[in-house]
């Protein structure tokens, strides 16, 4: 998705489903033209990512796609093009940058622990 359209879906997740002007509304200022939105949601449509419905003389639009999942494949797709697919590899970028504080890393090695825990038990 471009940057465009991840906000339009951003706001359809929040959102749920809406009208055209219902998504427009949620925008920042400047709001963008409603045509500009008409034609960023039909483009999301036809990449299968919304849906629409009939309602009186207009459309509502849902998201097909849950946001949990769409971050999902993101972050592979990312993980894979930049870093060899590898996840350490990704994480040790961050980390060396010092893009995370101690707090965080801190939480993350707690948070693999925890999972460790997890998978010695099964």
């Amino acid at each position: 998705m471009t940057k465009a359209e991840e906000k339009a879906m951003k706001i359809l997740w929040s959102i749920k489903k809406g009208q055209i002007r219902d998504v427009v509304k949620e925008y920042d200022e400047p709001k963008p033209a409603y045509t500009t939105v008409a034609t960023i949601i039909k483009i999301l449509e036809k990449k299968g990512f919304v849906s629409r419905k009939p309602v009186a003389n207009s459309h509502e639009y849902f998201p097909l796609v849950e946001r949990t999942e769409y971050t999902q494949g993101f972050m592979k797709s990312f993980m894979k093009n930049y870093f060899s697919d590898s996840f350490k590899s990704m994480v040790s970028e961050f980390s060396s940058k010092e893009e995370l504080s101690t707090e965080e890393m801190e939480a993350l090695i707690e948070h693999f622990q925890n999972k460790i825990e997890d998978k010695k038990k099964k």
